[in-house]
């Protein structure tokens, strides 16, 4: 079997929407090659191990069980990240957060931004990637989860970051952030999504609030007001349909300049707030 023979195999085997792209991630994962490799060297066979690895990767795909987990990473921003069952899959709708941030960061020449529950380290990660000159600060409940995102500095290369474990801002002394930025858990509990597709196999502590999906993002709200600098912007990830409730968790504790932005899709995806000078 060799590389197109492979790739038309696993996309008539997989079944679900998008067989083409997880048979291009299955392949490459498989033979340790880029798209632009599989693309260029079609011919080239793969061996009799290869062959096994695909197929039982492609059962496990067929019970559900995400790419990212199968492989082990997942591409965000520009950085390649390594995952796990311990924490989320990096998502593409998070760029947004992310983009969000560097346009506030763009008039400071030099600022601390901290990231509440790193996860991968995906966001913080993001930021100090482009603001080599910023300190980053991320941190995260699970200890697993801290180690997952120290492993992706390293491998990204990327030394302007701390990341520790903390329960929020529990283990946060007094430093202040000229921008806090976070994806919490915001699903409601029963949430029917949760029985559905990745969600399955991704840890429900990380996506699953108290309170209709509320809790985390009301601590977080309250608390940031401590630890901004004058000036500073708080910036949350969200449910679509939460946006108004945010907002007005926001105004409930002094944010000024409170704002929404929709996604691609055009749901109302992440709100942001500055702190009075």
């Amino acid at each position: 079997m060799n590389i197109q023979a492979a790739l038309d195999y696993a996309q008539s085997e997989i079944k679900n929407n998008e067989s083409q792209i997880d048979a291009r991630y299955l392949v490459s994962f498989v033979v340790k090659k880029n798209f632009t490799w599989l693309k260029t060297w079609s011919d080239k066979n793969l061996t009799e191990l290869q062959i096994s690895q695909l197929k039982k990767l492609i059962g496990r795909r067929n019970d559900g069980e995400p790419i990212a987990y199968l492989t082990g990473e997942k591409d965000f921003w520009t950085l390649t990240l390594k995952t796990n069952s311990s924490t989320l899959i990096p998502r593409a709708e998070t760029e947004l957060l992310v983009e969000q941030a560097l346009e506030f960061l763009k008039k400071r020449q030099v600022a601390n931004v901290l990231d509440l529950g790193t996860g991968t380290g995906a966001i913080g990660l993001a930021i100090a990637s482009e603001r080599k000159k910023d300190n980053i600060f991320a941190c995260d409940f699970e200890l697993k989860a801290v180690e997952l995102a120290q492993q992706n500095a390293k491998e990204n290369r990327i030394s302007n970051i701390k990341i520790f474990q903390s329960d929020w801002f529990s283990n946060l002394e007094n430093n202040h952030f000229e921008l806090i930025v976070s994806n919490p858990p915001y699903v409601i509990e029963n949430d029917p999504h949760l029985e559905q597709g990745d969600l399955v196999f991704e840890p429900n502590s990380a996506l699953v609030a108290k309170e209709n999906g509320l809790a985390d993002i009301k601590a977080i709200i309250r608390q940031a007001p401590q630890y901004l600098s004058d000036g500073g912007a708080l910036m949350i990830e969200h449910g679509y349909e939460q946006g108004k409730q945010v907002r007005e968790l926001f105004e409930l504790s002094g944010f000024v300049q409170i704002k929404t932005i929709r996604d691609l899709l055009g749901l109302e995806r992440v709100t942001s707030g500055v702190l009075p000078c």
